[in-house]
């Protein structure tokens, strides 16, 4: 189970690159749960990952049905060398719409880089706002030729990915993906207590940010201490 950190800056990167994850995702929470950061602010933190083991991840936001718009993004995040492109599917209302979007997402991304990978990101609340179902997701991810499905919590108030799923629903959605040949990716308010569930769901990532913020407030800064004290539980856990 791989362990994505998100930051928002490069001294934020160099903080989290101490703790050794294994990706470290690049976004800007003030313009939503998978909010896109700037191009040069992106770059500049890939550059900072050459020569480790850790692998860069790109948001590109929580996207409206705009497939033009989305692949230029997606053609820009791959430019600045992302390993992973990650698309949140907010605006979508059918699987038609999420399989257009993907496609045009992934064909943007492997114009640039045949061997990044693509993220299709959904939400485990999306009954809350009206979005597209964790199956759609992933029916939508498997048919676009994306590499990834993911879940996030739209809605930051303070509730969970657990409160936005039971278990059994996740580990459906974890099965779906991994019989289509997918790999799973989990966050949403994760938290330590979190580990020892999660290690029995066993997704291939989970992501985290606001467990390692100063007040566990996903938009203050990372804490050096905090990401150290979740990255040894994650050893101990899983």
């Amino acid at each position: 189970m791989k362990v994505l950190i998100s930051v928002v800056s490069i001294e934020e990167a160099k903080i989290a690159l101490r703790a050794n994850p294994d990706i470290i995702d690049i976004k800007n929470p003030e313009e939503g749960s998978l909010g896109a950061q700037f191009p040069w602010i992106l770059k500049e933190i890939v550059n900072e990952l050459k020569g480790s083991a850790i692998l860069s991840s790109a948001t590109l936001g929580d996207l409206a049905y705009k497939p033009g718009t989305a692949s230029l993004a997606a053609y820009g995040a791959a430019s600045c060398g992302a390993d992973y492109i990650k698309a949140g599917l907010f605006g979508i209302k059918n699987y038609g719409e999420a399989l257009h979007l993907m496609t045009s997402i992934v064909n943007s991304v492997k114009m640039v880089n045949m061997n990044a990978i693509v993220v299709a990101a959904g939400y485990a609340d999306y009954n809350r706002f009206g979005g597209g179902s964790p199956e759609i997701l992933t029916k939508a991810a498997k048919n676009s030729g994306a590499d990834v499905v993911m879940v996030d919590t739209a809605i930051k108030d303070g509730k969970t990915l657990f409160d936005a799923m039971n278990c059994d629903e996740i580990r459906s959605f974890i099965n779906l993906a991994h019989d289509n040949g997918l790999q799973v990716a989990l966050a949403g308010s994760i938290k330590s207590i979190h580990l020892e569930l999660l290690s029995r769901l066993n997704p291939d990532i989970i992501g985290i940010r606001g467990a390692v913020c100063e007040n566990e407030d996903r938009t203050t800064k990372l804490s050096e201490i905090k990401i150290k004290e979740f990255m040894t539980h994650t050893i101990v856990k899983v």
